[in-house]
């Protein structure tokens, strides 16, 4: 009888970790094993107050009655639909849901299983559409300096972070990258968007003049800089690239898959900064990561385009398990969560506070920059000689062991709480995360 996972559960080396120092973590485990609402249960026994949301997804808070019993009698009643040819109720009752949702013209959804599927169904239609329309010419690709848009050949190729590039060679040929907008000399300690930065939108007239505006596709970026460390745009830039790439035929790509239902305090950061992109990606919130689902959303004329293609298959592309029922019965419970507790409100009302709480820490020792936008916060230390990444893995794991769960990228604690966090509770975070860096050297 074929072996289905039942012995050796003790052995943690066949599993190869996903961004994780495996050698590090399988001599010393760190497991979860249960979470509601605001808390996971280590294997010890042990409360861990959830700073990250999971990992920027579990917006309203773990083990959600409403979400759960919704996934219990979807799979009950149909597992799984196939998504080329067939349809089911619930996908498109899910998709009629987000376009209310949506900002402006943006109302068409096409689905994935995970933000880095989105980005690169975004950046394939992209490249269709320009052909779509008589401009075959325009195939390249631009994205940001830091950028994250997950682990795709195209989402990697795009992004700018360099350790997640490095192992893989030239990835996709016709890519360019926007600088950054991170300058901790002029931006260090800003409280929501920097003041200094709109002239760095200015690059992409570079990148236009260099490459001729009638071979660039689209320009996809972050609204909030997340995995990277939290970069929040500085005022004026995000409007300075949407006029630039209306000026050149240019599709403007929002990945919101961190920044999506409410981690801004809007379902979308795109009504925060009041701009309207050609598409915007999502993931994590949409089902607040009970069930794996991504989503592309397009504006009308870009779907338009494709419906006026000669009959039969409009685009080539789409995956198995595209609007599969158990993600949208999540997806859809998890909108009616967020509406009927009026989560994305609380947001709003939540982000002076946290404001405050997190710029408390101004002053520690080794506390070089803090950075928050809506319910979403970073704390960066300054680098140990020699070692990079070394003092911030040390906070995290003072974190772990005195009850907080946050994420270490580099040198910078990152944080974004599920919506239903309490005052007190981001008082607690702050008190815990305080004392970790305090006793860090």
């Amino acid at each position: 009888m074929a072996d289905t996972g039942r012995a050796n559960v003790n052995t943690l080396e066949p599993f190869w970790m996903p961004f994780t120092n495996n050698r590090q973590f399988k001599s010393a485990p760190r497991m979860v094993v249960s979470a509601k609402d605001m808390h996971y249960t280590t294997d010890d026994g042990r409360k861990l107050l959830d700073g990250s949301a999971g990992m920027w997804c579990v917006n309203a808070g773990h083990g959600r009655a409403k979400i759960v019993e919704a996934v219990q009698r979807q799979v009950a009643e149909m597992d799984y639909a196939p998504p080329f040819q067939w349809g089911h109720p619930a996908a498109f009752g899910l998709s009629a849901r987000l376009a209310t949702l949506l900002p402006g013209d943006l109302d068409h959804v096409f689905y994935g299983n995970s933000g880095s599927e989105a980005v690169d169904t975004a950046l394939k239609i992209a490249l269709a559409y320009q052909r779509q329309r008589g401009q075959a010419t325009r195939t390249r690709l631009i994205g940001r300096e830091r950028g994250y848009h997950g682990v795709g050949l195209g989402g990697t190729a795009v992004g700018g972070i360099s350790n997640n590039r490095k192992q893989f060679g030239n990835l996709l040929a016709g890519v360019d990258h926007l600088p950054h907008t991170h300058n901790l000399s002029e931006m260090a300690f800003s409280r929501g968007q920097p003041k200094w930065g709109a002239h760095l939108a200015e690059d992409l007239e570079r990148l236009v003049a260099l490459h001729d505006a009638s071979t660039i596709a689209a320009v996809i970026i972050e609204p909030v800089a997340g995995s990277t460390g939290v970069l929040v745009p500085p005022e004026g830039y995000l409007e300075r690239i949407r006029e630039i790439c209306d000026r050149h035929g240019i599709l403007l790509i929002f990945d919101e898959v961190i920044t999506g239902f409410g981690r801004v305090g809007e379902t979308f950061a795109a009504e925060r900064f009041g701009i309207v992109p050609d598409m915007i990606t999502m993931a994590k919130g949409l089902t607040n990561a009970t069930v794996p689902m991504s989503a592309v959303a397009v504006r009308k004329e870009i779907y338009d385009a494709f419906m006026d293609s000669p009959a039969g298959v409009e685009l080539f592309h789409g995956y198995t398990y595209s609007a599969h029922p158990l993600a949208c019965a999540a997806g859809l419970a998890t909108l009616d969560v967020y509406a009927e507790e009026g989560l994305f409100a609380r947001a709003t009302e939540l982000a002076p506070k946290w404001e405050d709480a997190i710029h408390s820490l101004k002053g520690r020792s080794n506390v070089i920059d803090i950075r928050n936008f809506g319910l979403m916060g970073a704390v960066e230390m300054e680098s140990r000689d020699g070692a990079p990444g070394a003092r911030a893995m040390d906070v995290f794991m003072r974190c772990y062991e005195t009850g907080l769960m946050v994420r270490q990228i580099a040198d910078t604690i990152a944080m974004s709480p599920p919506l239903i966090i309490s005052e007190a509770q981001i008082g607690e975070i702050i008190d815990i995360l305080g004392a970790a860096i305090d006793a860090t050297d």
